[in-house]
């Protein structure tokens, strides 16, 4: 049974509006920048009002930026940098995002540690997207001795779905996903052509997903899981 993100939102401690503990944050030094390249490490470049929530001591309002490069969430308190605290029990929301500090698996057994977005919740299995950088290191110009190319910072997105732990990636070729859900490859396909689904498209992946669930549960076998042993790191 699908449950709604509501559900966290509702049943999060009360809201404390004040400053963020120093039991929830730990100093940043700031000893790096990206002046040479195109493109920002950050998620958004102001801060941004977010909801921190600590399973143990309430939720708490703060204006952060999340740094991709670093995978983590910075907090400035006047002249000084902070960034909150990595543990399983403090999430971090607004309106856009719904961040959870998690330590996944592969289905082959390496760990997959980090923050990830929660996009669907089930019974069955979870949807998660995680951001991360391709960066493009900066160059000389070409016939100068002072001059330098910029580099380049792209923001990644990459899906996953995620069954009692162990998370796999999501391809959104066609062709890929197909072949890793191959035993319910002709419904699926399917499924894709009447709908005119893209899955390049968030949401389009999330309706797959839930499709492939559907197929999986309406079986007769007793293996209902969506991850196969077989799948790659």
């Amino acid at each position: 049974m699908k449950k709604k993100l509501l559900y966290f939102i509702l049943f999060a401690p009360t809201l404390l509006i004040a400053q963020l503990p120093k039991s929830m944050i730990v100093e940043n030094k700031r000893s790096y920048f990206f002046e040479e390249y195109e493109g920002s490490p950050y998620l958004k470049d102001k801060y941004v009002a977010y909801d921190v929530i600590n399973e143990k001591i309430g939720t708490f309002t703060g204006k952060l930026k999340y740094n991709i490069d670093l995978d983590a969430f910075e907090y400035k308190d006047g002249s000084k940098f902070y960034q909150i605290i990595k543990e399983a029990e403090i999430h971090i929301r607004n309106e856009d995002h719904f961040f959870y500090y998690c330590h996944f698996v592969s289905p082959r057994g390496s760990k997959r540690e980090g923050y990830y977005v929660l996009l669907e919740l089930h019974d069955q299995y979870r949807m998660y997207k995680r951001y991360t950088l391709d960066i493009t290191e900066p160059e000389k110009s070409s016939g100068s001795t002072y001059g330098v190319e910029p580099g380049e910072i792209k923001q990644i997105c990459t899906y996953y779905l995620e069954e009692n732990g162990v998370i796999a990636e999501l391809s959104q070729n066609e062709k890929d996903i197909l072949e890793l859900f191959s035993d319910k490859r002709i419904e699926l396909a399917a499924y894709l052509k009447k709908e005119k689904l893209r899955l390049k498209k968030e949401e389009d992946l999330v309706r797959f997903i839930a499709k492939y669930n559907a197929l999986k549960q309406s079986d007769n076998t007793t293996n209902k899981s969506l991850i196969s042993k077989r799948q790659e790191e």
